[in-house]
């Protein structure tokens, strides 16, 4: 139903979110695991749990995603799913051959207590797990954290798990990709080809969520970081982790690992997201910043100038995941636009740092995470100071309809619209894309509500 009914006095709330901006752990755990060349997600809980991640993501990316799953009944519930667990292994590897199951727990796994340590030792003890064959696993309990943690923990396993150090050090640079688009993940690699620096990314969805129609179905398509690449990233000179939330912990744990240096940056979106990547990765890779990519941030900078009349000083509410919040509040204000209600629903010190470094910049803004940052107090602020523009994913379509507000899809979940999995908006060519978005929506609204005296062939 829509939200017309929602009040504008903002009150205190301890105990109830309404509306969360936010989704659960185990979904981001599946969507990282796709991120690897031949395997297979697997969901450690029920059915309908398992049912529920696959149809989100399958309908975000609207291409079909594969996923097995514990199947717990009243029993498993009450003695464990240990036996389910060891027979999903044995079962999977049999039937779809996958290189690798990627188990994540679910909150009933984890409220029983199972141990995915332990039940995955005990399967290859047994002899479940075929030579040459893997799994892997990530504690992703859905009651704490949410989509982005779950991502983060999984990305951090494949890390734990997966890398070898063999003392020789290879010329390469490993590129932990935050919770990002497979078009983004592509434009990554583009981007790195054209400095020139040999990079490992992982995870990398790219040509698995979007791969081509061949008219041959693939149940493991081509796309992936392999497991040797996976295994070669303790032998990389540095590692540039793209987000403090959703990567920053598996560059963690290869360092401690493998003792791989690592540099923590934004995801870069927009101008100056965008300017420190390039700085760090031509440093890691030590080269220089090749003339298209000046080419490239120069054409960027001249639609942001050329257009700031339609952008100076008009407000913004977005929402969405810290990783994504934190670089693109920066653009907005690079834009010279006022963000002045920001929402993310995923908890995390690190972030609420980072966005009141930011928001130094705009102390009239509005921000909250973690418990109590839901669509419900967004709306509210809005109510109280409306904004020009709002910036989110497809569940803001309600509010965005409700206030008669201009929308841009952005983040994750996008149900009810195609191309966040297609082109990038990430990098320099990204952010001329988002910029592009942005201006259409304040364009059409300007255009739509112009008086008919007024209504200009050029606006």
């Amino acid at each position: 139903m829509l939200l017309r009914h929602t009040t504008s006095e903002v009150k205190e709330r301890e105990g109830l979110t309404i509306n969360p901006a936010k989704t659960c752990q185990p979904i981001g755990a599946m969507y990282a695991a796709l991120g690897i060349h031949g395997c297979l997600p697997h969901s450690h809980g029920s059915q309908g749990c398992c049912s529920y991640h696959r149809s989100t993501l399958t309908r975000h990316y609207k291409e079909p995603v594969m996923a097995g799953t514990s199947s717990f009944t009243e029993g498993a519930s009450v003695f464990g799913g240990q036996a389910n667990l060891l027979q999903a292994i044995e079962t999977i590897f049999s039937v779809y051959d996958p290189d690798i199951i990627a188990v994540h727990s679910t909150c009933l796994s984890e409220t029983i207590g199972d141990d995915l340590q332990q039940i995955t030792k005990k399967a290859k003890d047994d002899g479940k797990i075929p030579e040459g064959k893997y799994v892997i696993y990530a504690s992703t309990p859905s009651f704490i954290g949410s989509h982005i943690t779950g991502y983060a923990n999984m990305v951090a396993g494949m890390a734990e798990q997966f890398t070898v150090s063999t003392g020789e050090k290879k010329d390469q640079v490993n590129i932990v990709a935050g919770w990002m688009e497979p078009s983004d993940m592509r434009e990554i690699k583009r981007v790195a080809k054209e400095l020139g620096v040999k990079i490992v990314l992982f995870p990398d969805t790219s040509d698995v969520l979007d791969a081509p129609q061949t008219g041959k179905h693939e149940f493991y398509p081509k796309g992936g970081v392999t497991i040797d690449e996976l295994k070669s990233t303790g032998d990389s000179k540095s590692t540039l982790a793209l987000g403090y939330v959703s990567a920053e912990p598996a560059a963690i744990a290869l360092d401690k690992k493998c003792k791989v240096p690592f540099e923590t940056i934004e995801m870069p979106i927009g101008l100056s997201a965008t300017d420190r990547f390039i700085v760090a990765l031509s440093k890691a890779g030590q080269v220089s910043v090749p003339a298209e990519i000046t080419a490239e941030r120069g054409r960027l900078v001249d639609v942001m100038a050329d257009m700031e009349q339609y952008l100076y000083g008009k407000k913004v509410a977005l929402f969405g995941d810290p990783d994504h919040l934190v670089p693109l509040t920066e653009f907005l204000l690079d834009l010279n636009m006022k963000p002045v209600h920001i929402i993310s629903g995923t908890p995390g010190m690190k972030f609420e740092k980072r966005m009141q470094e930011i928001l130094e910049r705009a102390p009239y803004a509005n921000f909250k995470n973690g418990l109590n940052a839901d669509m419900f107090l967004l709306h509210q602020w809005i109510k109280n100071e409306p904004v020009d523009l709002l910036i989110g994913n497809t569940y803001g379509k309600y509010i965005a309809r409700d206030e008669d507000i201009p929308f841009v899809r952005y983040g994750f979940p996008i149900l009810d619209r195609v191309g966040h999995s297609y082109f990038p908006s990430v990098g320099y060519t990204g952010g001329l894309r988002l910029l592009e978005k942005i201006l259409t929506a304040l364009l059409d609204r300007q255009d739509r509500d112009a008086l008919e005296e007024k209504f200009e062939l050029v606006m």
